[in-house]
Order: structure tokens, then C-alpha cells, then sequence
């Protein structure tokens, strides 16, 4: 049925791998904004995340009116990622395992919102000394679409048995993209939403919840039998 044994996982970039939080803070400091703790920042709807809580949220909103104050504010956030921006702890030597094992196909998906998002990655992962084209797959996906499709496509291209195919979120719509794409969903709680909003309000199953980055690099090696 599959020409070959190979895996594929795929990860999700912003709040899984990078630390998108600490840019986005970043940021919002150089424009004279808060975007308040991180706690409360992953207990927001989406839609607010970028306006601050009850206490933040007057200042922000006036800084964000208008076209030439978004492009300035995308302009820095686009700065910080490509020459500040960090990977989370572990990551780096692990996406360098990855490419190294002929085994695994290995992907990353986006939807970072910087300009050219692609320049972007390629800029971040060199100073982590990770070249994003020895990646097998890689895919913007705008806000809009579903990453479901992404999973599938870099599924399909390599004729991965879904069976031994991965994907890495930190949101309820990374574990739902990945069960409709057939593929076995990681998610963790440390990046764009809590535990507790994963559990209770979104019913993800805590035992595929990893709450710190070394605990996915300990689950993923693990999975793909990978050397620690």
C-alpha cells in the first residue's frame, strides 16, 4: 500500500518551537504597549490576544488604529523574529537530528504574520544554524485556511502511511487539523494556549498535551525512536 517506511512530523512554528510570545512582547514594548504575562495571554480569544487584557487594552487600541501604525508595528515584529527570535530550548538540536535521519521526513508550517513569513523562518533558523531548505515541506498557511491541508499535502508527497505521520501544535485548532488530516496530533500547553483551556473548554486529551519543550523533544524522540 506505501512504497516506502518512512515517518513524517511536522511542526507548527509560532508557540511550538519558536518562542513567539517573548517577540511579540518585544515588540509591543518598542511601541509603548503591554501585552500583559503570558498566563493571561494564552486565556484570551483569539481575536483579543494582540489588544492586551482590561488593563492594556485602552493604550493598545489606539496604538493599533489605523494602516501606517499596524505596517510600523508588523514592520518591528518582523525584526525582532528575524534577528532576535529564539527557538525554544532543545529544538534546534533536535530539527538537526531530524534532518540528519533518512528515515524521517520532516516539515514546518506557519502562519506568522511578518513580512514574507518564508524570509522570515529562513533568517530565524539560520542563527540556530538550522538552513529551512533541508526541510522536506514547508507551508505558509493564512489565517484563514485550515493547516489540515497543509498536513495532508506533505503527507500525500512523500506517501507517508498516516499511521507514521505527526504533527506538532500549541493550539485546539493544531490537534483538530491533524485528526482531520489523518495524522497523529502532538500539542502543547506553554505556547498559544493553556492546559486548562486545552482540556476543559476544548476537550484535548491531556495524555498528547506536552507542557514544557523538553518534554515534546523527550515524546518525539521517543516516538520516532530517535537516540536522546
Amino acid at each position: 500500500m506505501y512504497p516506502n517506511k518512512q515517518k513524517l512530523i511536522i511542526f507548527d512554528a509560532d508557540g511550538t518551537i519558536i518562542d513567539a510570545f517573548s517577540a511579540i512582547e518585544r515588540t509591543f514594548a518598542r511601541h509603548e504597549m503591554a501585552i500583559g504575562d503570558l498566563e493571561s495571554f494564552q486565556k484570551r480569544h483569539k481575536f483579543f490576544k494582540y489588544l492586551g487584557g482590561l488593563k492594556e487594552f485602552p493604550a493598545n487600541i489606539k496604538k493599533q488604529l489605523g494602516r501606517k501604525s499596524r505596517q510600523q508595528i508588523l514592520g518591528t515584529l518582523t525584526e525582532v523574529y528575524r534577528e532576535e527570535a529564539q527557538l525554544y530550548a532543545g529544538f534546534a538540536e533536535l530539527i538537526q537530528q531530524l534532518i540528519a535521519d533518512k528515515n524521517v521526513r520532516v516539515g514546518l508550517v506557519t502562519r506568522n504574520v511578518s513580512h514574507e513569513p518564508q524570509i522570515t523562518m529562513e533568517k530565524l533558523f539560520a542563527r540556530h544554524d538550522i538552513d529551512i531548505h533541508e526541510l522536506d515541506f514547508f507551508a505558509h498557511v493564512p489565517i484563514r485556511n485550515n493547516k489540515a491541508d497543509a498536513f495532508k499535502a506533505a503527507r500525500k508527497q512523500f506517501e507517508i502511511n498516516p499511521a507514521r505521520a505527526y504533527a506538532c501544535g500549541d493550539e485546539h485548532k493544531d490537534y483538530h487539523s491533524a485528526l482531520a488530516a489523518g495524522i497523529y496530533p502532538f500539542v502543547v500547553s506553554y505556547g498559544f494556549e493553556d492546559f486548562k483551556r486545552l482540556t476543559k473548554k476544548f476537550e484535548v486529551p491531556e495524555e498528547i498535551i506536552s507542557r514544557t519543550p523538553q518534554e515534546l523533544c523527550t515524546r518525539i524522540r521517543h516516538a520516532l525512536d530517535l537516540a536522546d
